[in-house]
């Protein structure tokens, strides 16, 4: 029995038959774990020879009659699809960056029975930084929104125990970038530096050892994007 007869018994059986009645001649639960599981091996980035990531995030648009049909069975649909994600991307070797979620969105132009997903690598984000810390901080980096203070000293960004801002993702390092902070109130001086990672640092587009930021400027360290910003203000 293949992986796709496997997904469709279990999601039958775990609610007796009523997916089978609620989408009989309409988008299948099958379906879309068969879309989802397409969407890894097209998305697939080469990590080594290995391991290969893959997105973690997904965003299934349904029609307005899908819809209706789908969104009350949701949770259960999910409880029964990612796991069989998790297993089919270890037996291909990928890698996730965070936890597998799938949300469900309206989309009225699309025709009963069609369907159309969208997916992003999410890496998890482990900050330590209250509210009230995050509110008084005149600058933050926020990453996968998450947000964390930015104050002298500054902070590391990786994946290791060590680091003060820790990010999982295979293509960060351990200690891969220390965010530098002087001064005080307005007068915040911020530089972010390479630790020696092993695939770098970009800002605003640029690759660099080390280089001055400010609110607005953008950072990409493995497949992760950070921003630094004001807390309650968006750039």
């Amino acid at each position: 029995m293949g992986v796709f007869d496997r997904v469709e018994k279990k999601l039958e059986g775990a609610v007796n038959g009523v997916f089978a009645r609620a989408f009989k001649g309409d988008v299948q639960p099958v379906e879309i774990t068969a879309r989802l599981q397409r969407e890894l091996d097209s998305e697939a980035k080469l990590l080594t020879r290995e391991r290969r990531l893959v997105p973690n995030d997904f965003t299934v648009q349904l029609s307005s009659h899908d819809y209706d049909r789908l969104a009350p069975y949701s949770k259960m649909l999910n409880s029964e699809v990612i796991p069989q994600l998790n297993e089919y991307a270890s037996n291909k070797g990928y890698i996730f960056n965070g936890p597998v979620t799938i949300d469900y969105e309206l989309d009225e132009s699309l025709p009963t029975g069609r369907f159309t997903v969208s997916s992003a690598a999410v890496a998890g984000v482990d900050a330590s930084a209250s509210s009230t810390q995050i509110r008084r901080a005149s600058l933050v980096v926020e990453v996968n929104g998450i947000r964390h203070p930015l104050n002298p000293p500054g902070l590391v960004i990786g994946r290791g125990t060590e680091a003060d801002l820790r990010i999982n993702d295979p293509g960060v390092s351990r200690k891969h970038a220390r965010i530098n902070v002087s001064g005080e109130g307005d007068r915040l001086r911020l530089a972010i530096e390479d630790l020696g990672s092993t695939n770098g640092i970009v800002v605003d587009g640029q690759r660099v050892r080390h280089a001055e930021v400010s609110a607005g400027s953008r950072i990409e360290i493995g497949s992760t994007r950070l921003t630094i910003t004001s807390p309650g203000h968006d750039v």
